[in-house]
């Protein structure tokens, strides 16, 4: 199953080190099947807030995503954006194809109290 990992990045400062950064990302994804969804971009806001920028990369399962992200390549640019942005960054599973809404269900104990 796909795992993807999502960055929220705010405060970018889009100066020689992030420039560098975008530079060699792409040499780090490689090896690991990694490949950009989303990389920022304007947004359209259907409800809520939104500010700062979203960034998705897909992986073919959980084990290439961590393992890119403990690379040597990756660790080695990695403070070009820490250092010049702030953010969140997690990986997440993705569901097959044929998904459905109830099926998360199946993991949620029933009880009478409401959801969140």
């Amino acid at each position: 199953m796909s795992t993807y990992a999502i960055g929220h990045l705010h405060d970018v400062n889009l100066g020689p080190d992030i420039v560098e950064y975008l530079r060699r990302i792409d040499e780090t994804l490689a090896p690991y099947g990694g490949r950009f969804i989303i990389h920022g971009g304007p947004v359209t806001v259907a409800e809520g807030s939104w500010s700062g920028d979203l960034i998705v990369i897909a992986f073919p399962d959980k084990a290439s995503a961590r393992a890119w992200y403990e690379s040597p390549a990756y660790r080695q640019i990695l403070p070009l954006r820490t250092n010049n942005s702030r953010g969140d960054v997690f990986f997440i599973d993705g569901v097959s194809a044929d998904h459905k809404a109830t099926d998360i269900l199946a993991d949620i104990p029933m009880t009478d109290q409401p959801l969140g």
